[in-house]
C-alpha cells in the first residue's frame, strides 16, 4: 500500500475511533464515576493493551534518556486534552463539546504556519472551512442544550492541547521511535496526571455495576489505544495538518451509532452536514492533485466562448 494512502486510512480510523468516547463515557458518569477515575482506568487498560502488542512485536521498552522529557510532555498534553474534554461533558452536551473541539485543525494549521513556516494553501483553508460548516450542521440543539462558558473553555483547552500534541509528535525526535513504543510512553506519562489528581489512587471510583467494566475496556481499546496509535502513525505518514482535518470524521461516528443502535433518523440538515464533511475529507485526500483534477474537469466542459472560437 502506498505510504500516503496508508496515512489517510490510519487518519480516518483514528478519527472514527476517537469519536466513540462519549458512547462509552456517559454511561460511566451515570454510574457515579468522575472524569479522573474514568480516564485513569482508560489509560491503564490502554497501557496494558499497547504494552502486550509492543512485546508481541518483539520490541523492548528502552528509550534514550534525551527522549524521556519530550515523551513526558507529549503524554501530559494528551492527558490534559482528554481531561478537559471529559470535564466539559459535565457542563454541556457531549455533542456540542465535540463540535467545539473540532477547532483544533485550525489551531494545528496556525501553529505549523507560525512556528514551522508551513504555508497554508487555499485547498487546506477550504477543507477546514467546509469541515467546520459540516460539523456545525450536525449539531442538534432540539433537546434544549445551551452553550456553557466553562464547558466551552474546557473544550477549547482540549482542542489546544490536542493541536500542540499533533504538531509536537511530528518532530524528527519521535520518528526514531516505533509507533507502538511512542504510544505506550504517551499513555504511561499521561496516566501520571490522573493518578496525581486522584491522590495517587486513594480517591478513585470504580463502576457500581459490573457490566460497566466493559465500557472501560472498550474506552481503552477504541478511542485510546487504537486511536492514539493510528493518529501518531498518520502524522508520520502524511503530516500534522491533513491528519487534523481528517478528524472531521469523528462526529460521523456518533451519528452512525445513533442511527445503528438507537434508530435515530437523520434530518436533511444532518445529511447535508455529512455530505459537506465527506467532501472536505475527499479534498484533503486529493491534496496536491486537486488543481490537476479541476483542470481536467474544466477541459471536460469548455466554455461557450472557447467553443465559438473552435467553430
Amino acid at each position: 500500500m502506498h505510504t500516503k494512502t496508508k496515512g489517510y486510512l490510519l487518519g480516518a480510523i483514528a478519527s472514527a475511533t476517537y469519536g466513540m468516547s462519549p458512547l462509552f463515557t456517559l454511561p460511566l458518569y451515570r454510574d457515579g464515576m468522575g472524569p479522573d477515575s474514568v480516564l485513569l482506568f482508560r489509560y491503564l487498560f490502554a497501557i496494558l493493551i499497547v504494552g502486550v502488542l509492543l512485546l508481541a512485536r518483539g520490541h523492548n521498552l528502552k528509550v534514550e534518556r534525551r527522549q524521556l522529557l519530550p515523551l513526558a510532555i507529549m503524554g501530559l498534553l494528551m492527558a490534559l486534552s482528554s481531561l478537559c474534554l471529559f470535564e466539559s461533558f459535565n457542563h454541556m452536551a457531549a455533542g456540542l463539546a465535540c463540535t467545539i473541539l473540532f477547532v483544533y485543525p485550525i489551531m494545528v494549521a496556525t501553529l505549523m504556519a507560525l512556528f514551522f513556516k508551513e504555508r497554508i494553501p487555499w485547498q487546506t483553508a477550504l477543507c477546514i472551512l467546509l469541515a467546520l460548516c459540516g460539523i456545525g450542521l450536525l449539531y442538534d440543539s432540539s433537546d434544549g442544550s445551551q452553550i456553557s462558558l466553562s464547558g466551552s473553555l474546557l473544550a477549547l483547552g482540549s482542542a489546544l492541547a490536542y493541536a500542540i500534541y499533533i504538531v509536537g509528535v511530528n518532530r524528527p525526535l519521535f520518528k526514531e521511535l516505533p509507533t507502538l513504543k511512542l504510544t505506550f510512553y504517551v499513555l504511561l506519562f499521561g496516566a501520571v496526571l490522573f493518578l496525581f489528581r486522584l491522590d495517587f489512587g486513594t480517591a478513585i471510583r470504580t463502576p457500581e455495576h459490573g457490566y460497566h467494566w466493559l465500557n472501560l475496556v472498550a474506552l481503552a481499546l477504541f478511542p485510546t489505544a487504537i486511536s492514539f496509535f493510528c493518529t501518531t502513525a498518520a502524522i508520520q505518514y502524511i503530516g500534522s495538518t491533513p491528519t487534523a482535518i481528517l478528524g472531521a470524521l469523528e462526529p460521523l461516528t456518533a451519528l452512525f451509532f445513533g442511527w445503528a443502535l438507537f434508530h435515530e433518523r437523520l434530518t436533511l440538515r444532518e445529511w447535508s452536514g455529512v455530505v459537506i464533511i465527506l467532501l472536505s475529507v475527499t479534498l484533503v485526500i486529493a491534496g496536491r492533485e486537486l488543481p490537476t483534477l479541476l483542470m481536467r474537469l474544466r477541459k471536460m466542459f469548455p466554455s461557450i466562448r472557447q467553443t465559438d472560437k473552435k467553430s
